[in-house]
C-alpha cells in the first residue's frame, strides 16, 4: 500500500531551491525521493513515486525515472527483478567494501560500521578486495557469524594489478601478487607487451569479475625479472594503486610557487625567528614539520611552543596540489624508498623547517604547570628560522650526560641545553600526567633494515627509543590535544581520531584467556585504559609478559578518523586529532584550515573561541569557502578515504617487508637461528628469530613424531607419547628449512627447545618480543578452520594433524585456475574444542619398511572428511612424493639385478 504525498512535492523537498539552481526542469533532490521511499510499505515502481509526487510533466517523469536509477547503481537505495525500487534496509540489503583474505575467503565492511560480513570463496570469486558492493545476508550465517551473498556491486575499485605473467599451453595469465586477490587475470598473447614469461608486469583491468565472468586484462607495463633491485615496492605500489606520478596540472601549479618565502606572505604573521625553535627528528629524516621550544616562566610553568610547518598556505582547497593530497592521503614509507603526499618543492623544501632558512608555520603555544596539566593553550600564524637541526641520538646524549660539565655534546650545543633540559624536565611531567591518567602504553619494537650496494639486506636492527624520541611524541601529543579541544569549542566541521573501546565479544576472549593464566582484567564490563595499563604493571617481569601484551593489543578497535567525536580510548583523552604531521598526512591539512580560518577570523569567532587564538593587527579575514568548504557529510567521506589510505600504506609496508626479509633468507637456507615461539596454532608453531625478526613456521610435521594436542586456552601444543610441551614464549633454535618468495612464507625444523625450566636470566626474557602479525595469521587461521568445520555446540570434534605426513610442497608450473585452500600447509583441517582434544593422525599408508604410522586396527572408527584432490590420484604430495621415491628405488634396484643376471649369463655363454 502506498502514502500518498499530501503536499506540494517542491515546497516539502527541503533542496527543492538547489535543484531548481541546477536544472530548467527542476526533479525532487535524492534526499526527498528516499524520504518517500522510506514510507512505503513496499518497493513500488518509478510510476508509482511519480503518481505521488503528482508530477504530469513527462519531462519531469522521466526525471524521477533517470534519477532513482541512478540511486539505485549508487547503492543508495536498491531494485528488485521487477524493476520496483526500495530503501536498503527494508531489502535486507547492506552496502560495504570488499576486503579479501590471503586464503581465498574474505568480509563486507558495513559503511553504517555494524558487524562485518564473511564471503565465501565462491562470492568472492565476483569481486576484487576493495569493492563497493550490495550484500544480502544469508540465514544462519557460519559458525554464528554473519555471513553475506553479494547481490551487485556498486563500484569496482579496482583498475590494475601487479603480478608475474605465466604461459602455459598457449594460454596467458597474471597472477596478483596482492595476497588480498585470489584470482588470475586472463591475458590475450598479443596483450602481454612482449612480457617473457615469470616477469612482472601490470595488468590493467578491462573485464571485471562476476557471477559467469573471469576478470581479464591487457598488460600495460612490463616492470622486470621478479629479482631485480627494487622489485618488491614496484609491485606493492602498484598493487595497492598507490598514487606515485604527478600530474601535468600538478606539475604546473608547483612550478608557479616561488623557490623561497616571499617577503609579503610573512607579513601578518608572528616573528618566531630569533626565538631558538629547532628540530628533533631521525638521522635519516628528509623532512621536518615540527620545532619545539620550551622555557620556564615567573610562575613555575613551563611555557611549551610546537611550530608546525603551515602547508594550508601553499594548498589551497580544490587545486591540483590538494586533488593530489586527497587521493594519496598520506605519505608511504618503504624502507629507503618513500611515496610522499606532496611533490618535492614542498615535502622537502617549503614546507620542511630546515635550519637557517625562513618558513611560515603554525603555533601551538601551552602553559604547562609541575603536574604536566596544560593550563592554557592558543594557536597563531607565525613565521620561523630553525635554529638547529638535530638527532635523537645527539639530543639522547646531550640529557644522559646532563650532570657531565666536559660533554663535549653539550658543549657543541651549549646556546641550546638549557631549552633542551626544559623539554627534558617538561617531558617528566607530561610522563608522570600521563602515567596517573592510566593511558595504555604498549612497547614495541620496531626494526630497521640496512642494505647493501645491491639494494640487498645485509641486517635488520632493532631501532631503540630514548628520552629524545619519548620527549617530541609527548610534545606532539599535548599539541594535538589542545586542537581537538579548540575544534570541540568551535563546532566546525573537523575530524578527529578515534579510538572505541575494546568490543565485548573481544573483552569475552580476552577474558577467558587470562583467566588460564590466573590473571584478572579489573573494571567489570567497561574496563578504563588503566584497568588496562594496571594489567600490564601487574604482568611486568613475567616471563610470559610480552604475549599476554599482544593479546592485549588485539583485543582492541583499530584508531579512525570521523567527525564525530568518541575520544580517544588508548591515550584516555576526550577528545583528540591530528595536527603535527600536514607534510605527510591529509587529516592534519584539513585541521590547519579550519585552525587557519578561526584565526583569521578573529573577534568574529565565539568568545570561547576567540581567547584561544590570536592574530597580528591588520590580518586579512579568509572567506569560509576559500579555505574551509566542508560540511559534516563531505567530512565524513573525507574521514572514510583517510583511514582507507592509511591501511593501505600499512598493508604495502607490510607486504614489502614481508617480500625482503623472504629474499633474505632465501640465501641461509640450512641455516640455524636462536628465536621464540610468537604464535601457537593447530598445525605448528610460528617462530620470530632473535637478531632478525623474520617469522617462519615450524608445521606440525616438522615436530618429533607424536600425536599432539593443542590448548587454546594455554597457547601451547602437548606430545601425548613424550609429553613435550611447546609454549607460546618458549625459546628455541631452529634451522630455514623452506622460503617460498611466491606465498611470503618461510618454514624453518625445530633443532631444540629451551626448557622454562633451564630459561636464561629474567632480564633475557623481558627482552622477548612478540610478533602480532604471528598472532593475526594464527587468529586468521583459526578463524577459517572452526568455519569448515561442525559447530563444537553441536558436537565436539577433536583436533587432529598428521604428524608423519610432509610439507606440501608448492608446484613448478602454476595453473591458470585454481583456489587457494586455506591451511594448505596443514594435514587436516584442525578443529579446536574447549575440552582440549587430542591431535590423532589419519589412516596413512604403511610403506614397505613398515614406517609411517599405525596399522589400521589401531585407528579409532571414526568419519573421515573427504578431501579435495590435490595432485595425482588424489594422493597428498607429500605421500606422493614419497611412494614415487619408493618406486623408483625398487625401480633402480631391479635395474641392478637384471644388469647382473645379463652380465652372468653373458659370461656362462663365452665359457661355453
Amino acid at each position: 500500500m502506498t502514502q500518498k504525498n499530501t503536499s506540494d512535492p517542491f515546497n516539502a523537498d527541503p533542496h527543492a531551491q538547489r535543484e531548481a539552481e541546477k536544472y530548467e526542469k527542476p526533479v525532487p533532490s535524492r534526499e526527498y525521493l528516499l524520504q518517500i521511499l522510506e514510507k512505503q510499505a513496499e518497493p513500488v515502481p518509478w510510476e508509482t513515486v511519480a503518481d505521488l509526487l503528482e508530477l504530469t510533466d513527462e519531462d519531469r517523469r522521466e526525471g524521477v525515472r533517470r534519477r532513482l536509477i541512478a540511486m539505485s547503481r549508487d547503492g543508495q537505495i536498491a531494485s528488485n527483478r521487477a524493476g520496483d525500487f526500495g530503501v536498503l534496509d527494508k531489502m535486507s540489503l547492506i552496502r560495504g567494501r570488499v576486503m579479501g583474505h590471503r586464503d581465498g575467503f574474505g568480509f563486507v565492511i558495513p559503511s553504517d560500521g555494524g558487524t562485518d560480513l564473511f564471503l565465501s570463496h565462491r562470492q568472492m570469486r565476483k569481486v576484487f578486495d576493495g569493492d563497493e558492493v550490495l550484500v544480502r545476508e544469508t540465514p544462519g550465517g557460519f559458525r554464528g557469524k554473519r555471513e553475506g551473498a553479494v547481490v551487485r556491486v556498486i563500484k569496482h575499485n579496482t583498475e590494475q594489478l601487479a603480478g608475474r605473467l605465466y604461459r602455459e599451453n598457449g594460454i596467458c595469465f597474471v597472477r596478483p601478487d596482492n595476497p588480498r586477490v585470489n584470482l588470475d587475470i586472463m591475458v590475450a598473447s598479443e596483450d602481454t607487451a612482449g612480457a617473457d614469461h615469470g616477469q612482472y608486469v601490470v595488468v590493467k583491468i578491462v573485464t571485471q569479475p562476476g557471477r559467469d565472468k573471469v576478470p581479464q586484462g591487457e598488460v600495460s607495463e612490463v616492470l622486470g625479472d621478479h629479482l631485480a633491485p627494487g622489485m618488491e615496492i614496484d609491485v606493492a605500489i602498484r598493487n595497492y594503486g598507490i598514487p606515485h606520478t604527478w600530474p601535468g596540472a600538478l606539475t604546473a601549479e608547483v612550478n608557479e610557487i616561488a623557490d623561497e618565502v616571499l617577503e609579503e606572505h610573512k607579513k601578518s604573521r608572528v616573528d618566531l625567528r630569533q626565538l631558538p625553535l629547532v628540530t628533533i627528528d631521525g638521522e635519516d629524516a628528509r623532512d621536518f614539520d615540527d620545532a619545539v621550544y620550551c622555557e620556564l616562566l615567573p610562575d613555575d610553568n613551563w611555557k611549551l611552543l610546537v611550530a608546525i610547518a603551515d602547508v594550508s598556505h601553499y594548498v589551497r582547497p580544490g587545486s591540483a596540489l590538494d586533488e593530489e593530497a586527497h587521493g594519496r592521503g598520506n605519505s608511504v614509507y618503504f624502507p629507503d624508498f618513500v611515496v610522499p603526499m606532496l611533490p618535492e618543492k614542498l615535502s622537502n623544501g617549503l614546507c620542511s623547517l630546515n635550519p637557517d632558512v625562513d618558513r611560515l608555520c603554525m603555533v601551538c603555544e601551552m602553559h604547562i604547570n609541575r603536574s604536566g596539566e596544560i593550563q592554557d593553550y592558543r594557536f597563531f600564524e607565525a613565521v620561523m628560522r630553525s635554529h638547529a637541526r638535530l638527532t635523537y641520538t645527539q639530543v639522547g646524549q646531550i640529557l644522559d650526560e646532563r650532570d657531565n660539565r666536559d660533554s663535549g655534546a653539550r658543549k657543541q650545543f651549549a646556546t641550546l641545553t638549557p631549552h633542551l633540559d626544559n623539554l627534558h624536565d617538561l617531558y617528566l611531567a607530561l610522563r608522570g600526567a600521563r602515567e596517573r591518567r592510566g593511558a595504555i602504553d604498549f612497547e614495541t619494537t620496531e626494526t630497521r633494515i640496512i642494505f647493501d650496494a645491491q639494494r640487498k639486506i645485509e641486517r635488520i636492527i632493532p631501532v631503540v627509543r630514548n628520552d629524545a624520541h619519548k620527549l617530541i611524541e609527548e610534545c606532539m601529543l599535548a599539541a594535538n590535544v589542545c586542537a581537538a579541544s579548540l575544534m570541540e569549542l568551535s563546532e566546525l566541521p573537523a575530524l578527529y581520531r578515534v579510538h572505541d573501546a575494546p568490543k565485548e565479544e573481544k573483552l569475552s576472549n580476552l577474558r577467558e584467556y587470562l583467566g588460564e593464566l590466573g590473571l584478572r582484567l579489573p573494571g567489570g564490563g567497561e574496563p578504563q585504559p588503566k584497568d588496562f595499563q594496571d594489567l600490564m604493571e601487574q604482568i611486568e617481569g613475567r616471563a610470559d609478559a610480552h604475549i599476554i601484551q599482544v593479546m592485549l593489543l588485539r583485543s582492541m578497535n583499530q584508531a579512525v578518523y570521523q567527525p564525530e567525536n568518541r575520544g580517544h580510548f588508548g591515550l584516555d583523552y576526550p577528545a583528540y586529532a591530528h595536527f603535527t604531521s600536514p607534510i605527510r598526512r591529509y587529516p592534519d591539512l584539513l585541521l590547519h584550515r579550519a585552525l587557519r580560518w578561526l584565526i583569521r577570523n578573529g573577534s568574529a569567532n565565539q568568545a570561547a573561541v576567540v581567547k584561544k587564538v590570536y592574530s597580528v593587527p591588520g590580518a586579512r579575514p579568509i572567506a569560509r569557502e576559500q579555505i574551509l568548504p566542508y560540511d559534516m557529510p563531505a567530512m565524513l567521506q573525507l574521514g572514510e578515504q583517510c583511514s582507507l589510505t592509511e591501511r593501505r600504506a600499512d598493508d604495502a609496508t607490510r607486504d614489502v617487508l614481508s617480500w625482503l626479509k623472504c629474499e633474505y633468507l632465501q640465501d641461509h637456507v640450512g641455516e640455524t637461528y636462536s628465536g621464540v615461539i610468537s604464535a601457537v596454532t593447530g598445525f605448528g608453531l610460528f617462530v620470530e628469530l632473535d637478531d632478525l625478526y623474520v617469522e617462519g613456521l615450524i608445521h606440525v610435521t616438522a615436530l618429533p613424531k607424536d600425536y599432539y594436542r593443542f590448548e587454546q586456552a594455554h597457547q601451547r601444543l602437548i606430545g601425548e607419547r613424550s609429553g613435550k610441551r611447546y609454549h607460546l614464549g618458549d625459546s628455541v633454535t631452529v634451522q630455514v628449512a623452506r622460503v617460498d618468495l611466491e606465498e611470503r612464507k618461510v618454514d624453518f625444523t625445530l633443532n631444540e627447545l629451551v626448557p622454562r625450566a633451564k630459561r636464561e636470566s629474567k632480564k633475557k626474557k623481558e627482552s622477548t618480543r612478540v610478533s602480532a602479525r604471528a598472532m593475526e595469521m594464527a587468529v586468521e587461521h583459526q578463524l577459517e578452520r572452526e568455519r569448515r568445520g561442525r559447530d563444537k555446540k553441536e558436537k565436539p570434534s577433536n583436533t587432529s594433524a598428521n604428524p608423519w605426513a610432509k610439507h606440501t610442497e608448492t608446484t613448478a608450473k602454476p595453473s591458470p585456475f585454481r583456489k587457494r585452500k586455506v591451511g594448505s600447509d596443514e594435514a587436516l583441517p584442525v578443529e579446536v574444542s574447549v575440552e582440549a582434544p587430542v591431535v590423532k593422525p589419519e589412516k596413512e599408508p604403511v610403506n614397505n619398511r613398515g614406517e609411517g604410522g599405525q596399522s589400521d586396527d589401531a585407528q579409532p572408527k571414526r568419519k573421515i572428511k573427504k578431501r579435495t584432490p590435490t595432485r595425482k590420484g588424489g594422493k597428498r604430495p607429500a605421500v606422493a612424493a614419497r611412494k614415487a621415491a619408493q618406486k623408483a628405488e625398487k625401480a633402480k634396484t631391479r635395474s641392478g639385478k637384471l644388469k647382473k643376471k645379463k652380465k652372468i649369463s653373458s659370461s656362462s655363454k663365452k665359457k661355453k
